[in-house]
């Protein structure tokens, strides 16, 4: 019983420093991120990204939209063709 009261004492012990040295590191590496963030040099580089992605948004979009047509065309090509190979021949003989 003493042994699993000094376990149990531990465990706590070790939570609670623990926990509070993970808090202390998690805010360090918050502040950092927001230092790099918001960083003059990193922010002309998120706007010249922006920038390029509404310039080429419109022409991504044609493409994909132009893509998803053909691949309906041949989609829809294929179905009727398998259709009609499906369909059985007529009972008529030749004689």
């Amino acid at each position: 019983m003493r042994g699993k009261i000094l376990l149990a004492t531990g465990l706590a012990v070790g939570y609670v420093l623990g926990t509070r040295a993970g808090h202390e590191r998690y805010e360090q590496i918050k502040s950092a991120a927001a230092r790099f963030w918001h960083d003059p040099r990193v922010q002309k580089q998120v706007h010249t990204a922006e920038d390029f992605v509404k310039d080429k948004a419109p022409d991504v979009a044609g493409f994909v939209a132009d893509q998803g047509k053909k691949v309906a065309a041949q989609v829809t090509a294929s179905k009727s063709a398998g259709k009609s190979a499906s369909k059985p021949r007529s009972a008529t003989s030749t004689s």
